[in-house]
């Protein structure tokens, strides 16, 4: 951290200082200069990202994210009682705070079975799920031993919800990620209470006390736990240093050196995660995840009927796969433990299409410029292999702009079919490569989005000349 590697710098110079006769036998004024710029260099000024291990490690600590690509994001909590927004109806003050809490009283988990959860999960072609321990609100899903707020003490639901849904995802084979507030506005040691009610605004004291609540949580959920990934949120409101950061890292790696943790924990996660709305351009981090909402909200919202069909979020999901990235698609069960059937329905047709699709989006990269093609694609492991995602009937053939290998054969994912193409705008005397044609007959088409597969003769090479003028022929 940079405060610690600052006060590395001012004992030296305190060092310096209290010796200043015996140093200034050996050092000069521009040795001593030059001795600051090598301690600058070697403990990094404020704001950069801290180092990371060797890549080597971090890509084998990656790699099975980077092949998941999909994920099923759990928001459950006291919120989905009275369908309100979870945590921020409070916070926002759209709702008393004691009003909010009162939802305890109504949660009951009556019907919660975390089988058909992760039979559901599974079914949806997931790799990996993320449930909410904790939200804004403070009410722990697990029996923690932190705090006297948690299901199991302030509920009917009376018990500890985290712990078999966690059994069941290992049992399925499927990866563990657990969702974490940093912030908690019921804590009475947090300074925020409200956007308009504060604690306190400096009383380290008191803050010393809530770090050590949350390493406490957190230490709980890790040994409990051990997941896979760590998906913070609410780091906004505080710095790495006051939220200590790098000893949270710390204190997840040494259970589990491999655990991977997301972008909301000021600078020191391992992959970016926008949310809701599609990067129009691929995100600069190597890894990303998109976390996207069925209909407009997180949790169970009763009045919020705005749900996306499975082709939207199929389409969605195409466009996650041809930036290379993930997605992580929520579903907020209601207060019983019922998942609505809108949401169930989505997740089973998904299941159906990646099922079927498998080998065109599992371990899948990033795909050809959109110049090359107008759509959705992406390239296997070796890249030897385009997958195009058509979304609509095709008017015509479909046509691949650009490329410069030879096309072995193209057939339909799923279904096997081998398709008539044509290169077209090929002449014998110029650089410039052709456009592929490819025949997309209705018989072939799927439901929903239809993906060809076009086995190149190698790894993908493609042009973006413009285009050659003609001097001999």
């Amino acid at each position: 951290m940079f405060f610690q590697k600052l006060s590395t710098i001012k004992r030296f110079f305190t060092t310096f200082a209290v010796n200043k006769n015996s140093y200034t036998k050996h050092m000069n004024r521009r040795f001593l200069f030059l001795t600051a710029l090598l301690l600058l260099a070697v403990f990094p000024v404020m704001g950069q990202e801290p180092q990371k291990e060797d890549s080597a490690s971090y890509e084998k600590r990656m790699e099975w994210f980077g092949n998941a690509k999909l994920g099923i994001f759990i928001h459950w909590g006291i919120y989905a009682v009275r369908g309100v927004s979870e945590s921020w109806s409070f916070y926002n003050e759209y709702l008393p705070y004691d009003e909010y809490m009162s939802q305890a009283k109504g949660f009951t988990a009556k019907n919660y079975d975390p089988k058909a959860w992760v039979d559901l999960i599974k079914e949806s072609g997931a790799q990996y799920t993320v449930i909410t321990t904790k939200h804004h609100d403070g009410m722990a899903l697990w029996d923690t031993k932190a705090e006297e707020l948690s299901m199991k003490k302030c509920t009917p639901a009376k018990r500890d919800l985290i712990t078999p849904f966690a059994k069941e995802v290992r049992s399925h084979g499927l990866k563990l990620g657990l969702y974490y507030s940093l912030l908690d506005w019921s804590n009475e040691n947090y300074p925020n209470k409200t956007k308009n009610q504060k604690r306190y605004t400096n009383d380290p004291q008191r803050w010393d006390k809530f770090v050590k609540f949350n390493m406490a949580q957190l230490s709980e959920l890790s040994n409990e736990f051990n997941p896979d990934l760590f998906w913070f949120d609410g780091d906004w409101e505080q710095t790495a240093e006051a939220w200590h950061s790098s000893d949270i890292i710390k204190l997840l790696r040494k259970k589990n050196p491999n655990v991977i943790v997301n972008s909301r924990i000021q600078g020191y996660g391992d992959y970016a995660t926008p949310e809701q709305g599609i990067p129009v351009t691929r995100p600069s981090a190597e890894y990303w995840e998109l976390c996207q909402t069925i209909n407009d909200s997180w949790g169970y919202q009763p009045t919020d009927q705005n749900f996306k069909s499975p082709y939207q979020v199929l389409r969605t999901f195409c466009d996650c796969l041809s930036n290379g990235g993930n997605l992580l698609l929520d579903i907020g069960p209601r207060e019983d433990g019922t998942i609505p059937q809108e949401e169930v329905d989505v997740l089973k047709e998904l299941g159906r299409w990646t099922h079927k699709h498998a080998e065109a989006i599992y371990g899948t990269r990033a795909g050809i410029p959109a110049y090359c093609f107008q759509g959705y694609n992406a390239l296997n492991k070796d890249g030897d292999i385009l997958y195009l995602y058509i979304p609509y009937r095709p008017n015509g053939c479909v046509e691949v702009k650009g490329l410069l290998n030879r096309v072995n054969r193209v057939w339909v994912v799923g279904n096997g079919t081998m398709l008539n193409y044509k290169i077209y705008n090929k002449a014998y005397w110029s650089s410039t490569p052709g456009n592929l044609y490819i025949d997309v007959p209705d018989s072939v088409l799927d439901p929903q989005i239809t993906v060809l597969a076009v086995l190149l003769d190698g790894p993908v090479k493609y042009s973006n000349g413009q285009g050659q003028v003609i001097t001999a022929n």
